[in-house]
């Protein structure tokens, strides 16, 4: 008889090794206020002041209809106390998550800072207003692409990119400010929840968790 096949596994890369001990900061209460909008625009304005690469970059993650979820960094464009303000094309992987589920969390990461904010809560698409109005302070260029990416759908190659760009910038020839296609525009996370994150010695990090109550918010102290 012959004895079955084994599959050898595969080695492993070891990365145990890569270690950072956060000395930074810390995140007390009384520091912290009670408004965590007040708390994000303050380390929000530092790590700009920081020098830090897109210090407005988050990722983004959304679930399809079958539970899978999937994430990517997207830029935030705006914020304030309804919510934070990202744009991107309608039909789109995340664009069709969130109209199935309109429901997304939201995480910024400033490794310079040894911070991290996370966000969840309900998804609403921006007034068509203010989707003009920003799409109008794209650079040009930014604004032909976003006629010409079918985005996330399969394509040959980045043959085809470059012709459909090359026929928008034809079609748009002579024209100062293309307009907003209809398919693409903002959405805002509107926040239930809001967790800010401190590194610490010892992985003994400083979590404090808002949490929506109707119109108010509670404080919570996480272990990390």
């Amino acid at each position: 008889m012959n004895s079955p096949s084994r599959t050898t596994p595969p080695t492993p890369v070891l990365v145990a090794d890569l270690r950072t001990e956060y000395h930074r900061g810390e995140l007390t209460e009384e520091a912290a206020g009670d408004d965590p909008y007040s708390l994000f625009r303050r380390w929000f304005d530092e790590a700009v002041a920081g020098g830090g690469r897109d210090p407005n970059a988050m990722s983004l993650a959304t679930v399809d209809a079958a539970g899978q979820p999937s994430v990517r960094i997207v830029l935030c464009k705006e914020y304030d106390s309804r919510g934070f303000v990202f744009y991107t094309n309608f039909s789109s992987r995340k664009g069709l998550e969130l109209a199935g589920n309109p429901q997304a969390s939201l995480l910024f990461y400033w490794a310079e800072l040894e911070r991290q904010v996370r966000i969840s809560g309900r998804v609403e698409k921006v007034a068509d207003a203010d989707a003009d109005l920003y799409f109008g302070q794209r650079p040009r260029g930014a604004r032909i692409g976003a006629w010409a990416s079918p985005q996330s759908q399969p394509i040959p190659g980045r043959g085809l990119l470059e012709a459909r760009t090359a026929e928008m910038e034809q079609r748009f020839d002579g024209q100062a400010d293309p307009p907003r296609p209809a398919h693409w525009g903002g959405y805002r996370v509107a926040p239930g929840m809001i967790e800010f994150w401190q590194g610490r010695p010892s992985r003994l990090h400083d979590r404090l968790l808002y949490t929506r109550h109707l119109s108010v918010w509670q404080r919570t102290r996480l272990a990390p």
